[in-house]
């Protein structure tokens, strides 16, 4: 490894060096609207041990770009891990893996880039491993080190029915906060229903959301939703058709069914992740 990638440009493209969660975010950021961020190349993953003083310093210098690019003295950002052979058609990491948000400060980076290091060992992963058929000697994971946008209404998108397996219907899946809660399903979220052939919205199931992530000092909390916001739409129609024109364009341009997780900041739509969906009711 000679230096990090950033998203967005072509050396980070590789899902070799990246990963799939970070390379499919590279590309996407090309076309659409992702937080910047960069991706510290494939390292053996480690159990309990500080990063390579060489690493190390490394990512404190990106820290220090992104810094830059943000306009921020000290950008908070999601510390993701990326595995080599995570979100391919046939394996998904989802949850394996460690996720640290609202990650502050050039130390407390390189101390959640370590972290994600060693969950690639971790009991579950290695299991998972192992029922993928997947190697367990050499596993080297890459980690993603991106702007955390403090999003007012997190979605995940299908770009296909994952529930009656229609392909000409989005379903987005929308609460308040950032998108932890609704990924983690600690919270029923809106539901809203849309026709692909004329982008009309067929179903809107407004939930009573009781629960939404926020972010706190040093991290994220999962709060109780105001009273005056519980039974409130997540999102307004234009939001909603906004997102499925998203979800069809990707759809469109990797050639099959997409989950994609995104969120509203400030009526900034911004595309967080893009996956296969690797399950889909026939």
């Amino acid at each position: 490894m000679t230096d990090v990638r950033w998203l967005g440009h072509e050396a980070c493209h590789d899902t070799v060096e990246v990963g799939g969660k970070a390379a499919s975010l590279s590309r996407l950021a090309e076309l659409h609207t992702v937080p910047p961020g960069f991706a510290i190349p494939a390292l053996p993953s480690r159990v309990d041990e500080p990063l390579p003083d060489a690493v190390a310093a490394l990512v404190r210098a990106a820290y220090g770009d992104l810094s830059e690019r943000t306009g921020e003295a000290s950008p908070s950002v999601a510390v993701r891990s990326s595995a080599i052979d995570e979100d391919s058609v046939g394996a998904s990491f989802a949850g394996l893996h460690d996720t640290y948000l609202n990650v502050i400060g050039e130390v407390a980076v390189v101390d959640a880039v370590a972290r994600c290091c060693g969950s690639a060992r971790s009991v579950e992963a290695m299991a998972y491993r192992q029922q993928q058929g997947l190697s367990l000697d050499d596993v080297r994971i890459a980690v993603l080190v991106q702007q955390l946008v403090a999003s007012d209404v997190s979605s995940v998108v299908f770009s296909a029915n994952p529930l009656t397996g229609n392909l000409d219907e989005v379903m987005i899946n929308a609460s308040w906060g950032l998108g932890e809660s609704v990924v983690g399903g600690t919270v029923t979220p809106d539901t809203f229903i849309v026709q692909k052939a004329d982008l009309t919205i067929t179903s809107a199931q407004i939930a009573e959301k009781e629960r939404m992530t926020v972010v706190v000092p040093h991290g994220t909390e999962e709060v109780v939703v105001p009273r005056m916001m519980s039974k409130e739409p997540s999102l307004q129609d234009e939001q909603v058709l906004e997102m499925a024109r998203l979800a069809i364009k990707l759809e469109a341009a990797t050639g099959a069914p997409v989950d994609v997780e995104c969120s509203f900041a400030a009526q900034q739509l911004y595309l967080l992740q893009c996956r296969p969906i690797t399950t889909l009711r026939s």
